[in-house]
This record gives structure tokens, sequence and C-alpha cells, in this order.
């Protein structure tokens, strides 16, 4: 289909929401954030002490939880219907987080401060339980397979869901009957949609041009360049966390997961995790009497496939993620590719909620044909040409089998936004998303102004290297973050949860019966059914 064409259904599309019979059908989507960051000590080194018994479990916590990393905070905040809403929650929790640290800080980087190897990355403990021992099994499968280094990247994670009303205008738009598998095929129209043009949220909002070399464990990259001893940057980079050096590892290439349809995604996800895979096989399952990984398959759970972008659902208790996808359909999507901005007090701005919720809204109202094995090579390469080289002036990316210069692309999306944003405006009088844009198309015009390119700016002005310069950004925003005045009902709210997690971690480990063995067995069978 040609651009042409693709335009004029977007367009129809366009003035049909905005002649609805409903006033503003985009606004009042429901979001939420997942923000990561690694504890660190004032020498910047990462954390070995546990989780913070004031925090809570990192098991049953519902809102202050770890990642891969003991030392992984992350932070999950409720869902809200203002961007503006949500980031107070998240000072809010900032606040308390940092009340009960000490002296430790939370490294405001997506790439982690300098590390003395796998080893010097904690795995998380989560208890006794057979629900613990898991999330800690997967964990250490995870170090198994790919290192313990790249588990301690940290991002923000954008949750999102359009409006209930607007399914039924939707559907009358394209002419067919709102249902729950409707819903489904709208947002996994979305999904290829963000493969086709996701790149952009790393070229505006990529934030991860520097590292420590400690990183790279010893091999040379001809895309770096040296800094001082410890560091080493991209020039053109703007997100090498989601490049191949951060979280789009080699050893997923070959994992091809569709979202053609829902039924696609799953079949590919079930494949990949029943699949046998000789070289994790060779490493051990279980060895002397402890487990190195949950099993020997392509991906132990579904969790382990990375991805941009995910199509997500709240499963039951106890329910596997991609029974729950199957059982009701997709309820929302989880945006993966937010670096950490350390420029922001809390990771990320309401300037670029507003503009990821524009683009989502863009992306669902966009013509999204199916993604053929050829588009999706061109679509691959794109996101990791951005990812690496994204602030070259004359970077060109490839569609439909030509080259198409990034400047020219970026503005046509620009462009198309602008009435998506208008639409999300049209109760608001503050007008955030069409200042949101603005804000993006002013970066696009002062490139100076792109995340990536202050961090590699405030570096090379700088004596310090990389990891001296994102402690002192750290101690800046645990200072902002203790200023920030207290709510206090909220406060307690925090604290009732902490404890009120532990006592629930306690009861599940009470309740434990039988081996884990057996436990793993009826998780898989599960699985299988």
């Amino acid at each position: 289909m040609t651009g042409t064409a693709i335009d004029r259904v977007f367009e129809r599309r366009l003035a049909g929401l905005i002649n609805s019979r409903e006033p503003a059908p985009l606004s009042r989507g429901h979001r939420g954030l997942e923000k990561e960051s690694l504890r660190v000590t004032p020498a910047a080194r990462i954390a070995h002490t546990p989780h913070p018994r004031t925090l809570g479990s990192a098991l049953a916590n519902p809102h202050i939880t770890t990642d891969y990393s003991e030392a992984l905070l992350e932070l999950v905040s409720p869902t809200f219907e203002s961007n503006a809403a949500l980031l107070d929650w998240l000072q809010q929790l900032h606040g308390f987080v940092y009340r009960n640290l000490g002296e430790e800080l939370l490294w405001p980087a997506s790439m982690p401060c300098e590390l003395a190897g796998d080893a010097d990355v904690p795995i998380a403990d989560y208890g006794r339980s057979h629900e613990g021992q898991f999330k800690h099994v997967y964990r250490r499968g995870l170090l198994t397979r790919y290192g313990g280094m790249m588990q301690a990247i940290a991002g923000v994670h954008f949750n999102y869901s359009f409006p209930e009303r607007l399914w039924p205008l939707w559907a009358d738009l394209l002419q067919q009957r709102s249902a729950p598998s409707f819903v489904s095929e709208c947002y996994f129209d979305l999904l290829r949609n963000y493969r086709r043009h996701g790149w952009i949220v790393s070229l505006l909002f990529g934030a991860s041009p520097a590292l420590c070399r400690s990183f790279l464990q010893g091999r040379d990259d001809d895309d770096l360049q040296r800094w001082q001893a410890a560091t080493v940057y991209g020039p053109e980079a703007a997100s090498l966390r989601m490049s191949d050096i951060g979280y789009r590892n080699r050893n997923q290439a070959a994992v091809a997961v569709s979202v053609n349809s829902l039924d696609q995604y799953l079949r590919d996800l079930l494949q990949a995790v029943r699949t046998p895979h000789p070289p994790f096989a060779a490493l051990g399952i279980k060895v002397n009497g402890e487990y190195h990984q949950l099993n020997a398959n392509v991906l132990q759970i579904e969790n382990e496939y990375y991805s941009y972008i995910r199509p997500k659902r709240v499963p039951r208790s106890g329910e596997l993620t991609g029974h729950a996808l199957a059982r009701a359909g997709v309820e929302y999507v989880e945006v993966r590719a937010l670096d950490l901005d350390p420029f922001e007090p809390l990771s990320v701005s309401e300037l670029q909620l507003c503009f990821m919720e524009a683009l989502l809204a863009l992306l669902l109202v966009k013509d999204s044909p199916p993604i053929g094995n050829s588009e999706q090579e061109e679509l691959d390469h794109n996101h990791l040409l951005v990812a690496r080289h994204g602030r070259r002036h004359d970077l060109q990316l490839r569609r439909d089998g030509r080259a198409v210069p990034l400047a020219q692309w970026v503005e046509e999306l620009f462009d198309q936004m602008q009435g998506v944003c208008e639409l999300l405006d049209q109760r608001d009088t503050a007008r955030p998303h069409a200042t949101a844009l603005a804000a993006q198309r002013h970066k696009l015009m002062q490139p100076d102004l792109l995340p990536a390119a202050r961090v590699q700016q405030s570096l090379l002005q700088s004596e310090q290297d990389f990891s001296a310069q994102v402690l002192q950004m750290a101690v800046q925003q645990r200072t902002a973050a203790l200023a920030a005045p207290p709510q206090s009902s909220l406060q307690q709210q925090f604290s009732d949860q902490a404890q009120e997690s532990i006592e629930r971690q306690a009861r599940l480990e009470s309740a434990t019966r039988g081996s884990f063995d057996e436990y793993l067995q009826r998780r898989f069978d599960d699985q299988r059914s």
C-alpha cells in the first residue's frame, strides 16, 4: 500500500472521529507507569544490601517490587486518567522510597553504574514460597543464558488503554461489530504500527548514548568512542539501551513473534516457550541439585521475550499471561522503549507522556496492514539504526524497499499527529498534547535539545566520567525527592501496604506444601494446556 493511500485512510478515519457523536472520543484513557532504578551506594556501586524491609515484600507489594536484580527497584503505579495525576502519585512514591533507603541512591540512568562482572549483580530474592522460588529461578535462568550485567539495565514502561467509549464509535467507523475480539484486533493494529514507527520513541526520548566501559566486559565496538578511562559513548547514538548492546540481545534474534493477530502472537510465543533449545540444554537445568534455569526451552516463560511493546491483560490470580489474553483479549498495551531521562526528577515528564498518548492514538488510527517477513527485516533494521545512529543529521531509514530520510518521515508523523492532538485536547484549554507535539518539533529543529545529546554534552563538557556524572544527578534527584512536600495520607498508605505485603508473603510461605519440583511441573502443565 502506498504512502498516499495510507494517508487517505488516516484522514478519513480521523475525520470520522472528529465528526462523531461522542465529544473528545480519545480523551481520558487509562495510563500507568512501571519505573525501574538501580539502588547504588554513595560511591556509585551497585547495592548488595537486601531489598529494604521498610519498602515491604518485593513479592507481594503491588507498588514497590524488584525486577531482575535485588538492587533493581521497580515502582509500579495504579492507573490514572491524567498524566499530571500519575506523576503526582509517582513523586509521592519517590519520596517514600527515599525516606527508606538510608544513604543509598536511585541510579537515574538506564545504563548501569560500574560493574565488576556478572557476579556483581545480585539476583532478586522473593522468599521461600514456591511462587517466590519460581521468580528467583527464572532470573537465575536469565543470568545463565545472557549474563547478569544486561539485566541491570533500567527503563520506564508506559501502560495505556483507550477509553471504553471509543470502541463502539470506532467499530461504526470501520463498519465492524464492537466485541472483545474487535478490541484486540485494534490493539494489534497499533502493535504493527509501533513496529513500523516506534523508532521515533528512541529518537525523541532516548537518553543512553554513554555507558561504563565495564558493561562491555572487554569487547570492542567500532561505533563507540572512549571518554576518560572508564567511559564510552556513541557520538550519534540515541539509545544504546535499545540497541544490540542492550536489550536487543543477539541471543533472541531467532525468536520471531508475529503481531498480525492475537492468535498468531500467542501461537508464536507458545511455540517459543515449548520448544527445547539445545544450547540452553547444554547449560544444564538443575546442576548439583540447584536450578540454574526453569527449563531449556527457547524461552523459559513468555516474559523472557523482549519486545518494544506488548499486548497485555491483567491476569486472574495464578493465571498465565497468554491464558489471560486468550480468555478475554487485549486490555492495554505496555510500551517498554522509554529510557530513564536523568534530567527529569522522575525520569519522565508530563510532556513526554502526553506525546506518547498522542503517538499511540495515531498508531491506532493509521492503516495497519499485516507485516510480512521482508518488511519485518526493514523494521528491525530501522529500530536498531535509530538506537545506534539516530542523531546523524542525514540518517536514512528503509520503507517499502526504499531509502527515506529520517527527518522527512518524522515530519510526516508530526503532521498527522497534529489532528490527533487536537482531538485529545478538545476538553482541555491548556492543550497539553499540542504543546507536547510542539516541544518535539522544536527538538528536531534544535537537535542539541534531544535527551541523548544533552547527556553527551553534559558528559563531554565535564571533567567526569559517566559514573561520576550520573552519581551527581542521583544526589540532586534525592534532594529534590526529599524536598517535595509529603502527602500524609498517601505516605501512610504506602507504609501500610509495605507492612501488609510482608504479612502476605509470610502467609504464602506458611501455606507452601509439596516440593518445588512438583510446583514447577504443575506450572508447565498449565502452560501446555
